[in-house]
C-alpha cells in the first residue's frame, strides 16, 4: 500500500530531486579566494575560464553570472534585435526563449522529439522564415541533439547555432564534446547542475570577436574591467553599447574551478544512477525512460520518465502526489514554454502549436539523479516507482 493510501513511505526523509555536491577541497579553493585581493574582476575569473574552455574543447570561454546572462550575452553578440526571430524548442526552461524576448525578438516554438524530447529538426526548419537569425538547441536533459543535421540546416540557410548545453557539460556528440558542438554553447552551474559555482554560467566560443564583445556585454558595455586598468595603470575606460553587470565573481569562479576538477567523476555516477534505472524500469509497460542515441554520451542532468497514462488509474498529477508521499523528491521538466501565460498573451502562442511536447508534458516526471546519492537512494526511487505504478495499475 503506498504512503499516500495509508502505508508506509520507502524512506524517512525526502530525497531531493537534485544536489550539489561540495567537499573540504572545494571549500578550500573558496577560502583561498577570500584571502586574496581580487573577489572580482580578479586572476580566478581567467583561470576558471582557460579550464572551462579546455573541457569544452574551444579557443575561448567567458564567464558570467548565470546561465541566463550566457544566453543573453549570446544574443547580444549575434546582434540579435526586434523583429528577428529565433526558433528554440519548446520543451525547455523559460530562459532559453527569454533571451530573445531581451533583445527585442520573437522566439519561434518547434516541437519536439518523443523519443527524446530534443528539438525535432524536421520542425526546426518548417518554422525557418526571412526573418530567422539564428537557431538555440537544448540538450534537454543532458543529451546533446544531432548537430550535423543542425549545422545543415544552418549552413542553409545562413543562420547561427547555438547550443543551450546547460544540461550537458560532461556529454559529447560523436566524441566531440559538449562546448565544440555549435557556433556558440551555453553552460549553468547553479547547484543542481553538475559543476556548481553557487550561481554562474559561461559560453564557449572559437570566435575571438564574439568572445571579446560577451566580456564587454557582461560589464556593462565597457571596453575594460577593473584589473585590466589596474595592470595597466590607467583609468580611463569606454562604454561602447549597452551591457549589464553580468560578472562572475572570483568567489564564484574559485569554487567552479575546483569542481570542474570533477566533472568526469560527477557524470560518471550520474550514467551509473541512468544505467540502475534504465535496468529497473526496462520490462514495466508503464513508464518509458527517454531514449540516447548511440553516437552520444548523456551527462544526465535531469533522468525523465514518461507513463503509459492508459495503463495507470490516475494521471501524472496522481503519481506526482503518491511519489512525493513516498518521500521522493519527483519533479516535472518542463511546461512547454508556449503554454505559458506571458508567451500567450504576448505571443498568441497555445495549445496545439506543439503536440508532440504537449502530449508529453502530460506524462512525464523527473526522477532523482545527482552525484551524492548513493546505491539505496536509487533503490528507493526505484522501490517507490515500482510500488506506486503497481498500486495504480490499470
Amino acid at each position: 500500500k503506498p504512503a499516500i493510501a495509508g502505508g508506509s513511505p520507502v524512506r524517512p526523509t525526502l530525497l531531493p530531486y537534485g544536489r550539489q555536491m561540495v567537499d573540504e577541497a572545494d571549500i578550500a579553493a573558496v577560502v583561498e579566494v577570500l584571502r586574496s585581493d581580487w573577489l572580482t574582476t580578479g586572476p580566478k575569473v581567467d583561470e576558471f575560464e582557460s579550464a572551462l574552455a579546455q573541457v569544452a574543447g574551444t579557443k575561448y570561454a567567458v564567464a558570467v553570472s548565470s546561465g541566463t546572462a550566457a544566453l543573453h550575452a549570446v544574443m547580444d553578440a549575434l546582434d540579435v534585435g526586434t523583429g528577428d526571430e529565433i526558433i528554440v524548442p519548446t520543451m525547455t526552461f523559460a530562459a532559453t526563449a527569454n533571451c530573445a524576448v531581451y533583445q527585442g525578438a520573437i522566439p519561434i516554438f518547434a516541437d519536439v522529439d518523443s523519443k527524446s524530447l530534443l528539438m525535432d529538426v524536421a520542425s526546426v526548419e518548417s518554422k525557418i522564415s526571412p526573418r530567422t537569425k539564428a537557431i538555440v538547441a537544448v540538450d534537454y536533459a543532458g543529451h546533446p541533439c544531432d548537430y550535423d543535421q543542425l549545422h545543415a540546416l544552418c549552413q542553409r540557410h545562413g543562420l547561427s547555432l547555438v547550443a543551450d548545453a546547460c544540461h550537458a557539460i560532461g556529454g559529447s556528440y560523436q566524441d566531440a564534446p559538449v562546448g565544440s558542438l555549435a557556433d556558440l554553447s551555453t553552460f549553468s552551474f547553479h547547484p543542481v547542475k553538475h559543476v556548481t559555482s553557487g550561481e554562474g554560467g559561461a559560453v564557449s566560443t572559437n570566435d575571438f570577436e564574439l568572445a571579446q564583445r560577451m566580456r564587454e556585454f557582461r560589464n556593462h558595455g565597457i571596453t575594460t574591467d577593473q584589473r585590466q586598468r589596474a595592470d595597466n595603470g590607467e583609468f580611463y575606460y569606454e562604454m561602447t553599447h549597452l551591457g549589464y553587470n553580468y560578472r562572475m565573481s572570483d568567489i564564484q569562479c574559485g569554487l567552479g574551478q575546483s569542481q570542474l576538477l570533477k566533472l568526469t567523476e560527477f557524470v560518471a555516477r550520474r550514467q551509473q544512477i541512468a544505467a540502475r534505472y534504465d535496468k529497473a524500469f526496462a520490462l514495466l509497460t508503464s513508464v518509458e525512460p527517454l531514449v540516447t542515441a548511440p553516437d552520444r554520451q548523456n551527462a544526465y542532468h535531469l533522468y525523465i520518465i514518461k507513463l503509459d497514462l492508459a495503463a495507470l488509474t490516475t494521471d501524472r498529477s496522481g503519481i506526482y502526489r503518491a511519489l512525493k508521499a513516498e518521500n521522493i523528491g519527483i519533479n516535472v521538466h518542463y511546461l512547454p514554454v508556449h503554454l505559458h501565460p506571458f508567451y500567450q498573451e504576448r505571443f498568441k502562442t497555445g495549445l496545439g502549436m506543439c503536440p508532440v511536447a504537449e502530449n508529453a508534458y502530460d506524462r512525464i516526471l523527473s526522477l532523482p539523479i545527482f552525484p551524492a546519492m548513493t546505491d539505496a537512494d536509487t533503490d528507493n526511487v526505484i522501490e517507490a516507482v515500482l510500488k506506486v505504478v503497481e498500486y495504480y495499475r490499470g
